[in-house]
Parts: structure tokens; C-alpha cells; sequence
């Protein structure tokens, strides 16, 4: 009987519905790819989502988002499917918030507050543990409520309570102490990082760089033959990894980063930053594109935006479409792809100079990209040394003579 007690205890999956408005700033095919990238999160944190809710509005309405019809509409699907948790596609206000819960009487989550459960889940070293929360906090703050009053007990009362001072007002203090110590945390941890670069010498340096789940945790396996963790999740990397690799006797630095998305919140950004120093620090960035997906354009121009935002998009770049084995051509039978010559003779290779497209799960074409990527270290390295025995192994008998 105690074991099929224990199955019957089964943790369940949230079952959750999504929430969008179409605006005259972005059409309903935008909104459609937004909420299915939402619904991909929403997955990734462990849901299932049962419903899409869309509305068109000229304007996010300020009090509950969609407007109180909809809303009335969302609320009675709620109460009849028992639905756990709405995930609404963009940040919500405070009062925003605190209106719809009010309404809804369930768990309601933003876009930003979604990445940063997922974040949260994903972290596994000390930097990304204190960047979570710090993000964490900032987000939550502006938001605060009675959800909060619990935090006054880790300080103590006596003494910490000015004349007249709300709880509200007291936990709100706790907080700003808190995000007080963990940028102080941060600062030394970025000193830290900071002399390990310094003490890996002066190898060219290299980071992979791309929207998230496009395959640069495999490209690193691959590559540098090590196990890096990589799943087809969002954001299954955060923690910055860095190998050395040997090409032909060169060697190089190679990092693998945390992927970029599209509506990531600006102050999840801003607490990544120094996870990010490999990306400004990089010679060389290997910007890795998922060709199979259908909106890999936008992935490229949201990954551009991000690399500017973060002075890099000047660096030389390499462009690698991976995915090749999974892309579906237009006008083709079920099954049949693009040869090779012909993805090199598409807009994507003109545009994206030097690119190069290679299945990493099939290894298909590695040897160009490898061939490729020797070639770009080699040009930074021959400048930086121009003597380099290992490349030019003749020298010493030369000088000999």
C-alpha cells in the first residue's frame, strides 16, 4: 500500500494558458511566434500550456493588460479547466499585477519572471547563483507586497525599525540591503574572473555566441571534444565555459555563453554582464544560427542588437548555420534538403560573411568549419607572433645558418 501511495503522490506538471495582444506594432503572425517561444519557456520550466489568449489593442490596457472582457474570458477557462498558472508575453506593471490576481485568483507570471525561474533553475555556479538573485530582486521589488513580511525575521526587530515604519516599508529595506550585498558579491567575483582570464596568457580567444538552444553547447563538445551539458531547452547553458583547443598544432581559447532571446529583461542583462565580458573580450565570435528554425531571421537580428548593446558587433565574426539535416526548403518534397553548394549559394552565405553550415549532431561539414575557424586564429595569432615556432617550425634552422 506505501508504494502505490508514493506513485499516486506523483508530482504533476502547472498546467498554464498564455497571454499576448496584438498591436499595431506587431502583427498576429509576430505575436504567434512570441507565444510559441513563450509556450517553449513555459515547457522548459517544467508546464504544460493548455490555451492561447490573444487580444488586439491599440495599447496594453493599464489596468489589467487585455481589458476586463477578455480578461472575464480567461477567468471563466481558468476556473472551468482548473488551469495553475497564466504566463502573460510581456512584463506586466505592478498594479498590473496586482490587478489580475485579484481577478484570476491563481499564480500569474510575466515573460520576465518566467526567464528568471528558469535562470534560477539553471544556475550552477556561484556567479550565476548570485546574478539570478540579484535580477531576482530587482525585479521583485517594485512589486513588493505583504509577500514580503517574512524576510523582517532574518534581521531582527529591535533596533531595525525606524518610529512610525510600515512593515511594507521595512521589508522593502531588507530588501535594498540584500541587492546592496550581492553587488558587492558580484564586484568581487568579477576580480576574480577577471585575473583568471589575465592568467590564461595571451591565446586568441574565441566565444560562441547565439540566441538560445541554436546547438553552441554541442558545437563546444565537438570542437574541443569535452562534455559541456547540452539539451534542447532554453537556456540550458548559463554558466560561461572555456576550453583550450588544439587545431593543427594552433592553440585557442574557446568559450561557450549564455544564449540570447528575444524581450530579455533589461536588468537580466545588465546582471550577466560580466558573464558576458568573454563575448566584449573575444577576438574571434562564432555566431551559431538555427537554419531549421522558421524564425531565424529575427534570431539574427535579435543576437546583432545584443552584441551591439554590448560594444562586440565589430569583431570578426563567423557565421555557422547549424542545423542543416533538420531545414525544410520550400518547394521540396518531405525529406529532400539543399546540397551544400546550394546553401552557399543562398542570400544567408552572400549576407553573412564568412559562413559556413554544418549539422553538428550529424557532423555534417565540420572539416570546413573547422578549416575556417584555423584559418581566422591563425591570421590573429601570426599577427600576435609572428615568430611562433609552432607554426613556423623552420625559423631556428633558419637562424642557425
Amino acid at each position: 500500500m506505501g508504494r502505490q501511495k508514493f506513485f499516486d503522490t506523483a508530482i504533476k506538471p502547472e498546467r498554464a494558458v498564455l497571454v499576448g495582444i496584438i498591436t499595431p506594432d506587431e502583427s498576429e503572425e509576430k505575436e504567434k511566434e512570441y507565444l510559441e517561444e513563450l509556450e517553449f519557456l513555459v515547457d522548459t520550466a517544467g508546464g504544460v500550456t493548455e490555451k492561447w489568449f490573444t487580444q488586439k489593442l491599440l495599447r496594453a490596457d493599464r489596468a489589467t493588460f487585455v481589458g476586463t472582457g477578455k480578461l472575464e474570458e480567461i477567468k471563466a477557462y481558468v476556473k472551468s479547466e482548473e488551469i495553475d498558472i497564466v504566463v502573460f508575453d510581456d512584463e506586466l506593471s505592478p498594479s498590473q499585477l496586482r490587478n489580475i490576481e485579484k481577478e484570476l485568483e491563481v499564480k500569474i507570471l510575466d515573460r520576465s519572471n518566467l526567464i528568471l525561474d528558469i535562470f534560477a533553475r539553471r544556475a550552477q555556479t556561484a556567479q550565476a547563483k548570485t546574478q539570478v538573485e540579484l535580477a531576482q530582486l530587482q525585479y521583485l521589488l517594485p512589486r513588493l507586497t505583504r509577500m514580503w513580511t517574512h524576510l523582517e525575521r532574518q534581521k531582527g526587530g529591535i533596533g531595525m525599525r525606524g518610529p512610525g515604519e510600515s512593515q511594507i516599508e521595512t521589508d522593502r529595506r531588507i530588501i535594498q540591503d540584500k541587492i546592496a550585498l550581492l553587488k558587492e558579491r558580484l564586484t568581487i567575483i568579477d576580480k576574480q574572473n577577471a585575473t583568471q582570464r589575465k592568467n590564461r596568457g595571451q591565446l586568441v580567444r574565441t566565444a560562441l555566441v547565439g540566441y538560445t538552444n541554436v546547438g553552441k553547447s554541442t558545437i563546444m563538445n565537438m570542437i574541443s571534444k569535452s562534455e559541456v551539458f547540452a539539451e534542447n531547452k532554453l537556456f540550458a547553458t548559463l554558466d560561461t565555459t572555456v576550453r583550450k583547443v588544439v587545431i593543427e598544432n594552433l592553440p585557442f581559447l574557446l568559450s561557450d555563453t549564455v544564449g540570447f532571446i528575444r524581450k530579455l529583461p533589461h536588468h537580466l542583462v545588465e546582471c550577466f554582464k560580466s558573464t558576458l565580458d568573454e563575448v566584449r573580450e573575444a577576438d574571434i565570435l562564432i555566431h551559431v544560427v538555427d537554419i531549421s528554425h522558421p524564425t531565424f531571421e529575427d534570431h539574427i537580428r535579435a543576437v546583432n542588437e545584443t552584441l551591439k548593446d554590448l560594444g562586440a558587433i565589430d569583431k570578426p565574426i563567423i557565421t555557422v548555420f547549424n542545423k542543416i539535416d533538420a531545414f525544410k526548403p520550400e518547394g521540396r518534397e518531405e525529406g529532400q534538403s539543399l546540397s551544400l553548394e546550394e546553401f552557399k549559394s543562398t542570400w544567408m552565405s552572400k549576407h553573412n560573411m564568412p559562413a559556413v553550415f554544418i549539422s553538428a549532431i550529424e557532423k555534417d561539414n565540420v572539416e570546413e568549419f573547422r578549416a575556417l575557424l584555423y584559418e581566422k586564429v591563425k591570421a590573429i595569432h601570426q599577427q600576435r607572433y609572428p615568430y611562433d615556432k609552432l607554426l613556423y617550425p623552420d625559423i631556428e634552422s633558419q637562424d642557425s645558418e
